[in-house]
């Protein structure tokens, strides 16, 4: 070995040692309720998959009951339910939103974006519209933010 490439590896074990290096991270995991043959539900799940989140995923014939027992108010209702940290991710949320949600641990219940937004995580096809993530529990729902 050269000399050049053992001062290398030799750095790099020094900053590896100290916590210099940045390290691989495990993907958050997630739970995902979802209608049985919904394409725009796989594509949401791709979307956070790609943000460093690992989805285990149950297709089902009603999403609707989940909703329900996890508290979704159903005006807010969308396609999909996920649960992750303690939060309900309703709909097409956008992965940033909720690794904002994870970092800042709001007193929410969880997020959604209601309905099926064009140009929303998922809802790619056909012209963006502008829309809201909103946060939700039991005393109601406020703008969590705006895309």
């Amino acid at each position: 070995m050269n000399n050049a490439r053992r001062t290398f590896l030799g750095a790099l074990g020094a900053l590896a040692a100290l916590g210099a290096l940045p390290r691989a991270q495990a993907a958050t995991p997630m739970t995902m309720y979802m209608n049985i043959g919904c394409g725009c539900c796989e594509q949401w799940e791709s979307h956070m998959r790609a943000h460093g989140f690992a989805i285990e995923k149950h297709r089902v014939a009603d999403v609707t009951p989940m909703k329900r027992t996890l508290g979704v108010p159903e005006n807010l209702y969308s396609c999909h339910t996920a649960v992750i940290g303690g939060y309900v991710i309703e709909g097409h949320v956008p992965a940033a939103d909720v690794q904002r949600l994870l970092h800042e641990r709001p007193k929410v219940k969880g997020l959604s974006v209601p309905g099926m937004v064009s140009g929303s995580p998922g809802m790619d096809q056909g012209p963006a519209q502008p829309f809201a993530t909103i946060a939700f529990d039991e005393r109601g729902t406020q703008v969590y933010a705006r895309h």
